[in-house]
């Protein structure tokens, strides 16, 4: 679904400079441009070419997958109002973690902080979709889930917590 829709705004975008152009050349058709219009036409093309090669450097990584290779370690976590299901306690250290995130009501906002309370993750949760993000832990601690989507009247209390530790906790 993702490169569907990759392929839908890269053709939208490739559509909407197609009529900029031939704007500009329709523009200069029966007449002499002056030397202030061909400025502008340049600075516009230059433009178009800069977005594009713009929107080509940030999204050649996107879709981001979650593809891992090697061993890693699945948490499925469901957000309810107002509470966080998460199926395991201790998540290992320097190992990838892939979290499974869906919402039993609501859309939340699945975020993970440090023992610092710094973001270090985060992603859309939703009803009827399982959204996925990978992150390797590399040090050990109590690290909280917080919800970053307002949710109804007890949001700031949607928080938990899980342990990083050194040993393996969790299933493989």
């Amino acid at each position: 679904m993702q490169m569907t829709v990759l392929a839908i705004a890269l053709f939208l975008m490739a559509l909407i400079a197609y009529f900029f152009i031939a704007a500009i050349w329709a523009s200069g058709a029966g007449q002499t441009m002056k030397n202030a219009e061909r400025t502008r036409s340049r600075f516009i093309l230059v433009l178009l070419a800069v977005g594009a090669v713009v929107t080509i450097v940030s999204l050649k990584s996107w879709p981001h997958s979650v593809a891992v290779t090697g061993p890693s370690t699945t948490v499925n976590v469901t957000g309810l109002q107002w509470a966080w299901d998460i199926d395991t306690e201790e998540v290992p250290i320097g190992h990838p973690i892939i979290f499974n995130t869906h919402a039993a009501d609501v859309t939340h906002g699945f975020g993970v902080t440090d023992p610092d309370g710094r973001l270090l993750v985060q992603t859309q949760v939703m009803p009827g979709y399982v959204n996925q993000v990978k992150y390797t832990f590399d040090r050990p601690g109590t690290y909280k889930v917080i919800c970053l989507e307002y949710c109804g009247a007890a949001h700031h209390d949607m928080i938990s917590e899980f342990k990083v530790v050194a040993q393996s906790g969790a299933e493989q």
